[in-house]
């Protein structure tokens, strides 16, 4: 503790503690403050709690607990802390175990420090403002839950590498003028993996190499030799080499982390009363994509939340999965879907000056569940859904880009609606959804002739239509 105390002092050297009188009402008065760093944590309690109200921590365990404890013997209840890099979550989920209410708050929401920018002087305005109620949480799932999110975004993490070695081993043949990309769909595939196979093997006969071309292949044996025709250098095949061990050992690591998942999902699953109804049918099936999991996703994830979030356009069972790791179960951590939707940046953030609005653009945001959502998306324009019949209808009035996000938007509610309970998805079809589209058109072009005293002429019927409000 005194090598803690002399580094508080050295880094705060000449810094004055200075209290103020509070202009607003403290609501939490057992508030702490913590600005969390690489190597020291400095926590600030309130200054009649303790003669030094504000101490540098390190990050080691031990001085973690010792911090908790004094927390704990200052009377604190509640304490505020930056998302700064990863160097918060330990601390978090020591907090978290001891039994403080915890408020993660974005480093964006309190970077205005008055006066002199310091450690000490972040603490003490983390503090200050979390004690008169002005910071907001930022949403982490449950525990459980977290650990989940930790798998996917893992596995996400792997799958990511994997595709660069691809990526690198393509470029490899390329400059070996092995122009097999051209000629197959997917290197990763069964001729492209036998092929790559013998090339490091020494195979360099273009007809031997081609034999293995797989019967589903749509080029000929003799196109297919014609493209392994090139110049096989020395230094090509040992980086084609070293990128397709690298590949295949972060395919046996993904397979190892869907073990995870699914033995993590399955522990999850079991703990839920079995749900009042039964798994409704898939309302489509696919192919499935080659980097979704191979395990069993829908009914163990089914009896986690109670519903089938795949009974929703656009998701499927690999889609659900990420969705519930980002976002959780609980809806009621927001207030309305209106709530949900603004956390997901998907709605629109209204600038207002002078009665003015000078800007409706949704913020930028590195949301996960956002993006997951707008790929979905983006892969419903070709549907004969309702949904997709609303993108088709957007992208063509105000452009692809607003329109996937406008539709997106429309997925997060549906997703919130079902989760909590109150919607069983049924998609009506794209023909429904143009009627009633229609029928509202209609309604508001007999509302503006109404109040301009015209009325409406079906030209295909020559039928008058009444010009008043329906």
């Amino acid at each position: 503790m005194n090598d803690n105390r002399e580094a508080g002092r050295r880094r705060t050297k000449g810094s004055r503690q200075r209290t103020s009188p509070g202009l607003l009402e403290r609501i939490q008065p057992d508030a702490a403050g913590i600005d969390c760093g690489a190597e020291y944590h400095y926590v600030a309690v309130p200054p009649d709690r303790d003669p030094e109200p504000v101490r540098p921590f390190r990050t080691f365990t031990a001085d973690l607990e010792r911090l908790a404890d004094w927390l704990a013997a200052c009377g604190v209840k509640t304490v505020a802390m930056e998302s700064t890099g990863v160097y918060w979550i330990p601390l978090y989920e020591l907090l978290e175990a001891r039994g403080f209410q915890v408020v993660l708050v974005n480093a964006r929401d309190v970077r205005n420090v008055p006066g002199r920018k310091s450690d000490v002087a972040d603490s003490e305005w983390l503090r200050e403002l979390h004690s008169v109620g002005l910071l907001r949480a930022s949403f982490r799932p449950a525990g459980e839950i977290a650990a989940l999110r930790a798998y996917l975004r893992h596995r996400e993490t792997l799958v990511h590498g994997a595709a660069t070695h691809i990526q690198r081993m393509q470029k490899a043949l390329v400059q070996m003028n092995l122009q097999l990309h051209t000629v197959i769909a997917d290197l990763t595939g069964v001729t492209g993996q036998r092929i790559v196979r013998d090339i490091l093997a020494g195979v360099r006969d273009p007809h031997a190499l081609a034999a293995h071309r797989d019967h589903r292949c749509r080029a000929s044996a003799d196109v297919i030799a014609a493209s392994l025709t090139g110049h096989y250098r020395a230094e090509h095949l040992f980086a084609l080499r070293q990128n397709f061990e690298a590949y295949e050992f972060l395919k046996r690591q993904i397979d190892a982390c869907d073990a995870a998942i699914d033995a993590h999902l399955t522990t999850l699953a079991e703990r839920q009363a079995p749900p009042p109804h039964t798994l409704p049918t898939p309302r489509r099936t696919r192919k499935p994509r080659d980097n979704d999991p191979r395990f069993e996703i829908r009914a163990p994830l089914f009896r986690l939340t109670g519903t089938d979030l795949t009974q929703i356009d656009a998701i499927g069972p690999s889609t659900a999965l990420q969705l519930i790791g980002e976002i959780g179960t609980d809806m009621s951590r927001w207030r309305s879907e209106k709530h949900f939707t603004s956390w997901l940046t998907l709605a629109p953030h209204n600038k207002v000056s002078g009665g003015r609005l000078l800007s409706s653009k949704t913020p930028p945001s590195a949301n996960r569940a956002a993006a997951i959502l707008r790929r979905c998306a983006m892969s419903l324009g070709r549907t004969a859904t309702a949904l997709g019949a609303y993108y088709r209808r957007l992208a063509y009035r105000v452009g692809k880009p607003k329109a996937i996000t406008a539709t997106a938007r429309k997925l997060a509610i549906l997703v919130y609606r079902v989760l909590r309970g109150d919607l069983v998805y049924r998609d009506p079809g794209a023909l429904a959804y143009e009627q009633l589209h229609r029928a509202r058109t209609l309604r508001g072009l007999r509302k503006r002739a109404n109040q301009l005293g015209f009325g409406l002429l079906n030209l295909e019927t020559g039928e008058v239509l009444d010009a008043a409000v329906s």
